[in-house]
């Protein structure tokens, strides 16, 4: 293993430890589940049986509008890899564009926020009051 694959990390706790190959391993396992015993297809696979799935007129804007979110998608190389096996699965005639916000580790928090937001959305919100006084069973009271 090369000096250049190993990195150098410090825990929350002060110890220190260095992570050489096996920190793109992990990764691997989103596109080859069979890794770790996984019988499902790979992100990449479910991405392109999601999109063939739908209308044949919108296909060729989805599979060019891909869009990364959340901190799995920060794994170094996941937008070329990704854009790459998918590339491998799409028809010939249509162009594949993965594209990687910078602050993608944040988009589903973003998404959440900017939804909770909405006006008709707030006959959803539990307050504090509401929680203390029925626990999770306002929930249900809510119907959510």
């Amino acid at each position: 293993m090369s000096a250049t694959s190993e990195k150098y990390f410090q825990l929350p706790n002060g110890k220190s430890i260095t992570v050489g190959q096996e920190r793109f391993r992990c990764a691997e396992a989103l596109f080859q589940p069979l890794l770790l015993d996984l019988e499902s297809p790979g992100v990449h696979q479910a991405l392109h049986d999601s999109v063939m799935q739908c209308d044949i007129d919108v296909r060729k804007e989805l599979f060019g509008n891909v869009i990364l979110a959340g901190g799995t998608s920060m794994f170094g190389g996941m937008r070329d890899r990704l854009e790459l096996e998918l590339r491998s699965l799409a028809p010939s005639t249509v162009k594949v564009k993965v594209v990687a916000p910078v602050q993608r580790m944040y988009s589903a928090w973003r998404g959440g926020s900017n939804l909770a937001s909405l006006a008709s959305c707030q006959k959803l919100w539990i307050t504090r009051e509401e929680y203390d006084e029925f626990g999770l069973e306002v929930v249900q009271r809510k119907g959510l």
